[in-house]
């Protein structure tokens, strides 16, 4: 009987090397070692290397350029800029960001941890962004444009810092508070995760 369950097994291992059962194993290792989550990283640090040139795209076609005045176009151009240099400090926080789902990756609970972290992420990113554009292209165009800072927002797409004048100080207030909430509500979600870990952890040693 041992022999004969012991053909079994090595049988149905063989089996499993089969390419009709092994198939998709890559994938299935891939996802399950939370691999997968690395790509959120990736596709959010290559997005901010394409923003600029979809701001440009925005401003062409809402005819920014169409306007014939060249206090608009000088606007655009040294705010473009600055948009450059946030989405440049955006794309080294994604980028350098993800190294940390290998070292989450090796604990037992993985989506957690990682998602608090790209939770985290994203609002460093995020508060960097409007903080940086709210500040930096807002006194550029209060400069060239006065009252008709709003004007610019909104051609380059980005009509929710239309707060005039006052986005020059608005905008770096705004990134700052967002940047402290996300890192409280991911540092509760971390807590879960340890919780969890550390619960796991005793009950093995207790077993033992």
């Amino acid at each position: 009987m041992g022999n004969s369950g012991t053909s079994v097994k090595e049988k149905i291992d063989k089996m499993s090397e089969n390419p009709f059962f092994s198939f998709a194993r890559p994938y299935l290792d891939f996802v399950s070692k939370g691999n997968l989550f690395s790509l959120v990283y990736f596709v959010m640090a290559v997005g901010n290397l394409i923003l600029p040139f979809v701001v440009i795209y925005k401003a062409i076609d809402s005819g920014l350029f169409r306007y014939g005045d060249a206090k608009y176009i000088f606007a655009f151009i040294f705010s473009w800029f600055v948009i450059v240099f946030a989405c440049w400090i955006g794309f080294q926080i994604w980028w350098n960001r993800r190294e940390k789902v290998s070292i989450i990756s090796t604990s037992e609970f993985v989506a957690t941890p990682i998602i608090s972290e790209i939770f985290q992420t994203f609002g460093e990113w995020l508060g960097s962004f409007i903080a940086i554009v709210g500040a930096g292209v807002g006194l550029i165009a209060f400069i060239f444009l006065g009252r008709d800072i709003n004007d610019l927002f909104s051609m380059i797409g980005m009509g929710s810092l239309g707060f005039g004048a006052l986005v020059i100080i608005i905008g770096p207030v705004i990134g700052l508070i967002i940047i402290i909430l996300s890192r409280f509500l991911a540092e509760q979600l971390r807590i879960f995760a340890a919780l969890a870990n550390n619960t796991k952890e005793i009950a093995t040693n207790i077993k033992k």
